[in-house]
């Protein structure tokens, strides 16, 4: 009978922050967990400091990144001495799982060298798209990423030129590599980051899929469908946009925008001026109540574009059996095709016609899958246990290691 592990997660972010990553640390732990096995999560600690701290989480120094609830972590000798000897202090662990890009994945490599023990790596980011979308001087960030990278790992190799080089740097010490979806994994691949990254897709919460599916949805049409937007408010997400485009389309429908951000303030300005639509903010809720919100929806809006590597709130809204309509066509390779709107291009207008002719269906019929919703493929526990063996082969198999890191 194979033995329970002690998995270590090094995330950039705190798991109790707002964001998709952090959320798919929070569903592995906890499916982890229900199959036995134990979870340190290492993230940098969580602001405000006077929140009740999480037991399974060992947190770095930290230092505060904008007005906001973000911190992070430099990947100094002080650091990987703190992650380490928490770590040890814990009972060490079998195997490290990195799921970050930045200060988190450079503590997690340098601590996985030190403890000698395997590391998984998820790729969740494109980090070249990400920090174009969202820092200011992007490419001097991501040079001054890859002279941290070189230091503090060691690599005797120059600092990488692009966040390609960056990936691959992390890659060539880990035992594997997976990805959340088959279109980043193919883009890995082709930017020779690794020669395989197995795909495994964050999942559903399998006790709220089971209850939200065994209440059945409402095929009765709306003469208002009910749209459901849900992400961070900011720029790579494409809020602005998508509410300029419910204002151009003049859609008769309910628009419910869950979470929050930077562009809060002026993404309620706009929302004012729409009449056709009502636009509601939602702002930050529980997960459950969320997906609960999602299943009685007539649709999913995701509008982000080049920037998901996987697009949480897709997968959930088809294992729920609500359709999406959708900006990013690299995302719907892995979705039920009946379950999805495309825009045909990236523009406002475009998006503004989508929309149109999406509530025009929905006020017709709500558009259904054309069998059962398929839910098991796109529960949280099935992808855990694929995880698992991961880590059970990266344990057996040769650790690529690296040169001494700290």
């Amino acid at each position: 009978m194979n033995r329970a592990l002690h998995i270590a997660m090094f995330a950039d972010q705190h798991p109790r922050t707002l964001g998709g990553m952090q959320t798919s640390v929070q569903l592995q732990r906890k499916f982890l967990q229900r199959a036995g096995h134990r979870v340190t999560i290492v993230s940098p600690g969580l602001r405000p400091r006077h929140t009740a701290p999480d037991p399974d989480v060992l947190t770095m120094p930290t230092l505060p990144l904008g007005p906001g609830e973000y911190g992070l972590s430099l990947p100094s000798r002080r650091t990987i001495h703190t992650v380490v000897t928490g770590l040890r202090q814990r009972g060490a662990p079998d195997v490290i799982h990195v799921q970050a890009d930045f200060w988190g994945a450079v503590v997690g490599y340098a601590a996985a060298a030190i403890l000698d023990v395997p590391v998984v790596h998820t790729m969740h980011n494109h980090v070249e798209a990400g920090l174009q979308a969202t820092m200011p001087l992007p490419g001097l960030l991501q040079r001054g990423f890859g002279l941290m990278q070189r230091r503090v790992l060691r690599t005797g190799a120059p600092a990488p030129a692009d966040a390609w080089a960056y990936l691959r740097g992390f890659a060539a010490r880990a035992a594997a590599v997976t990805a959340p979806s088959t279109h980043f994994a193919e883009l890995l691949q082709d930017h020779g980051v690794c020669w395989k990254a197995e795909v495994i897709p964050t999942g559903l919460d399998d006790d709220v899929a089971r209850e939200l599916l065994a209440v059945p949805r409402d095929r009765c049409p709306r003469e208002r469908p009910v749209l459901t937007w849900i992400g961070r408010f900011s720029a790579e997400k494409r809020l602005i946009p998508f509410l300029q485009a419910v204002a151009s389309s003049g859609i008769r429908a309910d628009v419910q925008v869950f979470g929050d951000g930077a562009e809060r303030h002026r993404a309620e300005r706009l929302a004012v001026d729409i009449t056709a639509a009502s636009i509601t903010f939602r702002g930050r809720v529980p997960y459950g109540q969320m997906l609960a919100e999602l299943r009685r929806s007539d649709a999913l809006v995701q509008t982000s574009q080049g920037f998901e590597t996987q697009g949480m709130t897709v997968y959930e809204a088809a294992a729920l059996g609500t359709p999406t309509i959708l900006s990013d066509h690299r995302i719907a390779a892995d979705l039920p095709e009946d379950l999805l709107w495309l825009t045909a291009d990236d523009t406002i207008e475009g998006l503004a016609r989508t929309l149109a002719a999406a509530t025009a269906e929905l006020r017709q019929g709500r558009r259904e899958p054309d069998g059962p919703v398929q839910a098991e493929r796109f529960l949280q526990s099935r992808q855990t246990a694929r995880m698992v063996d991961v880590y059970r082969r990266a344990m057996a198999g040769p650790n690529p290691g690296g040169p001494e890191a700290g």
